[in-house]
């Protein structure tokens, strides 16, 4: 069994690897340490590059694309090692990036996941706006980092580099035990795409594993590869899998008044939406709305073996404050003026 297993889920992404795997795989070589390639059922030639370009790596080929959470899903089913990294393929890691977390993991055995800081491949002083320095959320579902509120993302100028728990990590660069992965049920498949990481990790969070981010290793991310942060489809599927996730996890006591004030929010970001003429978004998010209420019955089992599960139910990474609140109407749009 290996130590790490370093798994890229790829689709049609034949340029990311050309790009971007020479850096994992130069700065990955440890003892013990697999990268793996797992394709989605691509279309391109990212088989044939990955076959003659780079021998080393492992390629794992999936028969179509399953999406970014049953995608993985189906990956780490053909992996064994102690820990797994899902890595986007979009990502540049700096040298000796495993060594922090693989030690802090070792000698943190309460620890199920944890993150790297993620700054961004374009901007290389300035966090990226997936995972930042490491996620949260506020009573309503909003996910926020430190180094990103909404679309204000500050510069790194090591305020955040203290390691600190929280309720998330991002999915652009997860180490997770995979025995833990396996035993909280992985990511959910059926949000294809967006939130599933967040999901997962208030899965762990719940059962009373912690989650960190080690900001002594870092990795640059390119981000928004597969679909810009403007895009109505992405828009759809971050509304619906939200919605989704709340219904999954939130304690009985809490469900009912979150999501009355959740509905209300969400219609008022798509009236915003429709106010500036941006009518695809608004649109998607009515229709986020439509297919949560469509699919929430085929979740009841799951919210029931989530509640049964709890250990922990009153999460001290999900803030009890509304990040809306206080970015959009008191202007705190840095995560250290929170709480002031």
């Amino acid at each position: 069994m290996k130590k790490v297993s370093v798994v890229i889920l790829n689709w049609n992404g034949a340029d990311m690897l050309r790009r971007f795997l020479p850096s994992v795989l130069a700065c990955s070589q440890a003892e013990g340490v697999e990268v793996c390639v797992a394709d989605n059922g691509s279309t391109d030639d990212s088989c044939e590059i990955i076959k003659w370009e780079f021998p080393d790596v492992r390629l794992i080929r999936l028969a179509e694309n399953y999406g970014f959470a049953e995608g993985y899903n189906k990956a780490l089913k053909q992996v064994e090692a102690e820990y797994v990294v899902l890595l986007n393929s979009d990502v540049e890691v700096t040298p000796d990036w495993l060594t922090p977390m693989v030690d802090y993991m070792d000698t943190h055995p309460d620890v199920a996941a944890c993150q790297p800081k993620i700054l961004s491949y374009h901007e290389r002083n300035s966090f990226e706006y997936a995972g930042a320095a490491g996620g949260f959320i506020d009573c309503y579902g909003y996910p926020f980092c430190r180094g990103r509120i909404f679309e204000s993302v500050e510069e790194d100028r090591g305020q955040y580099d203290k390691v600190v728990s929280v309720f998330w990590a991002t999915g652009a660069a997860l180490l997770i035990r995979l025995k833990v992965y396996q035993e909280v049920g992985g990511l959910d498949g059926r949000f294809f795409a967006h939130m599933e990481e967040i999901d997962l990790c208030w899965r762990l969070r719940s059962r009373g594993h912690n989650v960190v981010c080690l900001p002594s290793s870092s990795v640059y991310h390119v981000g928004g590869a597969t679909l810009k942060k403007d895009n109505p489809h992405k828009t759809f599927l971050n509304f619906r899998n939200n919605l989704l996730m709340l219904y999954k996890n939130l304690p009985e006591k809490e469900l009912r008044r979150v999501m009355c004030v959740r509905a209300c929010l969400d219609y008022v970001a798509a009236a915003f939406f429709f106010l500036k003429a941006d009518f695809h978004n608004a649109h998607a998010v009515i229709e986020a709305r439509k297919e949560y209420l469509r699919l929430r019955p085929q979740f009841v089992d799951d919210r029931r073996k989530n509640l049964a599960s709890t250990q922990l139910t009153d999460i001290p990474e999900r803030f009890r404050f509304s990040i809306l609140w206080q970015a959009k109407v008191r202007g705190r749009k840095v995560f250290t003026a929170l709480f002031r």
